[in-house]
């Protein structure tokens, strides 16, 4: 997060407005008065680079419990940059603070903010105690709290950047070698002609070859993502679909490319993917953070061209018609009609099978 607030900015003197005009009707209740540093935090939120959303009523899950806080400004990955919990003046605001620490709200870039008096707390420290009734205090915690970047966020932002900018190049060496393995390795030839009269069959009879193609790339770049993501490591053998996508994939790496070292390069992505995703707490935040991951993925593999199977790879993941696929057997005529669900359904063909599958 950036941002360059000053004493002087509309949002601040707004702030004080309405507070203002909350004191001359004499309401001061938490419901209330909270409502003017939403009001200021969504406005620095959409200025500030890059573009964060606050969204109130932010639920935080835990292993046995969880917590709301009033607001959590997240980005376009659905990533939390920060937190924000309101009390009113009646308050006091430090026994307040240790009691939501104590029940497990976060300490890592979260404002405590009553209306003359706002706490801050960063990289697990308190940072900020004063009282914000003078403009220029506001503005301090408010330029701080955005300025603040959790060392995971600025991971996976100059991860995903490098990302982005390597996968033609990644892209371009696996297509090459599916292009000389069909010249030199029946069983490659085999195993890939299976599956693309499978996908013709049930996707489409006028599917392009090199729609599943891309597939596989894709496969081979994502797959564990998904399987450690969604923790869940035999993915490929219980997803239909993806197992059948593991047999070509098999025979491609069998001799002209080594998976392991490949993907080596992609360690480092790879890691920030992971850690990022452990800061989203339920299954629809994980599935809005790889719909994100995908659209970047696709944005640097085919900015200019994106095929039938990239569009509904990179939508919704959504689990109730992949569970049923996933639940078949491994018959062919089974498989076909997993792939017409999820393409269908415009899901991932790579997709895992969730927990609720089991």
């Amino acid at each position: 997060m950036s941002l360059d607030l000053k004493p002087s900015h509309a949002s601040v003197k707004a702030y004080y407005d309405t507070l203002h005009q909350f004191g001359q009707l004499y309401i001061d209740h938490e419901g209330a008065v909270r409502s003017a540093f939403q009001d200021l935090l969504a406005k620095c939120g959409r200025k500030a680079k890059p573009p964060l959303t606050l969204v109130p009523e932010y639920r935080i899950e835990r292993a046995r419990s969880s917590v709301i806080v009033d607001g959590a400004l997240v980005d376009l990955y659905h990533l939390p940059h920060g937190y924000w919990e309101a009390k009113d003046e009646k308050d006091d605001l430090a026994r307040e603070v240790e009691r939501k620490l104590d029940k497990g709200y976060p300490r890592d870039n979260i404002i405590f903010q009553a209306p003359e008096r706002a706490i801050l707390y960063q990289s697990g420290a308190r940072i900020f105690d004063e009282n914000i009734t003078r403009p220029e205090a506001l503005v301090s915690v408010v330029n701080q709290f955005f300025d603040y970047k959790a060392p995971h966020i600025q991971e996976w932002e100059e991860a995903v950047r490098d990302f982005s900018e390597r996968i033609p190049e990644l892209a371009a060496a696996v297509s090459k070698t599916i292009d000389e393995e069909k010249k030199r390795n029946p069983a490659f030839v085999r195993s890939f002609e299976d599956f693309y009269a499978l996908c013709k069959q049930a996707i489409n009879p006028n599917l392009p070859e090199e729609a599943v193609e891309r597939m596989l790339v894709q496969h081979l770049l994502t797959e564990r993502i998904f399987r450690k993501i969604f923790d869940n490591p035999d993915f490929t053998r219980r997803n239909v679909v993806a197992a059948e996508i593991e047999k070509v994939i098999a025979e491609l790496t069998k001799r002209s490319l080594n998976r392991d070292d490949f993907l080596r390069n992609l360690e480092r992505f790879y890691r920030a993917i992971e850690r990022s995703a452990e800061e989203t707490t339920n299954f629809s935040e994980k599935q809005a953070f790889l719909n994100k991951v995908y659209e970047r993925f696709f944005q640097g593999y085919s900015p200019k061209k994106p095929t039938p199977t990239a569009s509904f790879i990179r939508r919704s993941l959504s689990s109730t018609s992949w569970c049923a696929a996933s639940r078949r057997s491994s018959k062919k005529s089974s498989v076909a009609r997993s792939v017409t669900e999820a393409s269908t359904s415009l899901i991932p063909l790579s997709a895992p099978a969730t927990s609720s599958c089991a």
